[in-house]
């Protein structure tokens, strides 16, 4: 069986448009519609179920964007739609699990920033975007270089908060 380097490479760049909508609205929209997804909400370890940093406004932009260039890449725009919101629910369990760990908003845990918002659209989608067990795995690994190779050159250019 051969390798769809297509389906990665769609895979790929539909996980950037979800992960990185959010990070540019940000920029270009400042405060407004930034309300957090946990509405502030303290879990009972007295730690931020979330935190601000995730927010309603990141969210609906993640959804919409994958929902409009998901027909670029052959899918629906109810798959793009969930695909977005399933990267999304991948970046809230993320954030979920380093609070409970002790990080703090925006602190960096590699394989946990990238893991759970990539293979939970991948996953849950593998019909939809035609893939296999390798071409998922190829496509969080290549995600996850791309995250660590360029957070430093966003940062530089202020698009990131931080350098990672």
């Amino acid at each position: 069986m051969l390798t769809c380097w297509q389906c990665i490479f769609d895979s790929l760049i539909l996980l950037i448009i979800a992960n990185g909508m959010p990070i540019l609205s940000r920029d270009i929209f400042g405060a407004h519609g930034s309300w957090p997804v946990d509405f502030k909400c303290i879990f009972f370890d007295k730690k931020p179920l979330f935190g601000n940093s995730k927010t309603w406004r990141g969210l609906i932009i993640s959804v919409l964007s994958t929902s409009l260039i998901a027909p670029l890449f052959m899918l629906s725009f109810t798959n793009g739609a969930l695909f977005g919101l399933l990267t999304m629910s991948g970046d809230l369990i993320a954030s979920f699990t380093k609070r409970r760990l002790g990080y703090v908003e925006s602190s960096r845990f590699r394989v946990l920033d990238t893991l759970p918002e990539s293979l939970l659209p991948l996953i849950i989608l593998q019909d939809a975007l035609a893939l296999g067990f390798i071409e998922i795995i190829t496509t969080v690994v290549l995600f996850f270089a791309f995250e660590v190779l360029l957070s430093p050159l966003l940062f530089r250019l202020h698009i990131r908060k931080r350098p990672y």
